[in-house]
């Protein structure tokens, strides 16, 4: 389970109530079987489908009783604990990235937030003004120029890409849940799958509403997300101000300088 622990790792109704808000700004989506990207649409659909009854029959009538049995407080004391957990796996990718900096701001949240914040359930690292990152493997994998593969439903966990279901295992080995006594461990996930999803109810309300094939909805919002989340990380060029400061004083302008229609 991706907490907050990570947002690809968390349970497949989470993320798909999350990427309905995305996917409403972000317009619909296009007609069946006109994205390359998912070569397995017949299977995924299927995967889908099992997904979907789950969460209608389980997941959103559990949630919606945890909303009205645990106070307000104590729900967000629930989802920091597992945010600070998610911080472990966060932390550990933005090393493997040689995201020194961001590896160490991550550090200090899992060491304030478990000491000063008892063992997570407070957030004291972000007023504190340490942010918080958003990192997993497959995140990784792509910095380090790993192709997505086809788009991919996975079993209970929703959305994915071959890349970033390896991702995913991989990120588990440093999730300190998976440490735990199996008891200890199996309650942990449950617990976090009900307080993760009971927090994006309101989200599923609006992908009902807004979307005429969910699954092309939540398809299209996930794969643009993670393409955004990839390249926002990649290193910018610099401007190459010399080239333009010539080019001014031969009288060629910039590019931008050209009249409509000039450019070549």
């Amino acid at each position: 389970m991706r907490t907050h622990i990570q947002p690809s790792a968390a349970p497949p109704a989470i993320r798909l109530a999350a990427l309905a808000g995305l996917a409403a700004l972000g317009g619909c989506a296009t007609g069946p079987g006109s994205n390359p990207a998912d070569p397995l649409e017949p299977l995924n659909r299927v995967t889908w489908r099992v997904n979907d009854a789950v969460d209608r029959t389980v997941a959103q009538p559990v949630a919606r009783g945890y909303n009205r049995v645990v106070p307000s407080p104590i729900r967000t004391g629930i989802a920091n604990f597992f945010a600070n957990l998610g911080d472990v796996p966060v932390m550990f990718n933005n090393f493997a990235q040689l995201r020194l900096m961001d590896g160490m701001s991550d550090l200090m949240r899992v060491a304030v937030n478990s000491t000063f914040g008892l063992l997570g359930f407070l957030d004291i690292a972000t007023p504190a003004g340490i942010p918080k990152h958003n990192q997993d493997f497959g995140l990784t994998l792509a910095h380090y120029g790993v192709a997505s593969g086809p788009y991919l439903v996975l079993p209970l966990f929703g959305p994915s890409t071959f890349r970033d279901a390896a991702g995913f295992g991989a990120d588990q080995f440093v999730t300190p849940v998976n440490y735990a006594r199996p008891a200890v461990r199996n309650s942990l996930w449950g617990i976090n799958f009900v307080s993760e999803r009971a927090r994006y109810l309101n989200a599923t309300n609006l992908l009902e509403q807004a979307a005429l094939d969910k699954y092309l909805f939540v398809r299209d919002a996930w794969l643009a997300q993670r393409q955004s989340k990839i390249e926002e990380e990649q290193p910018r060029a610099l401007p190459d101000y010399e080239a333009d400061q010539k080019s001014n004083a031969t009288g060629g302008g910039t590019a931008g300088d050209r009249p409509a229609g000039k450019n070549k």
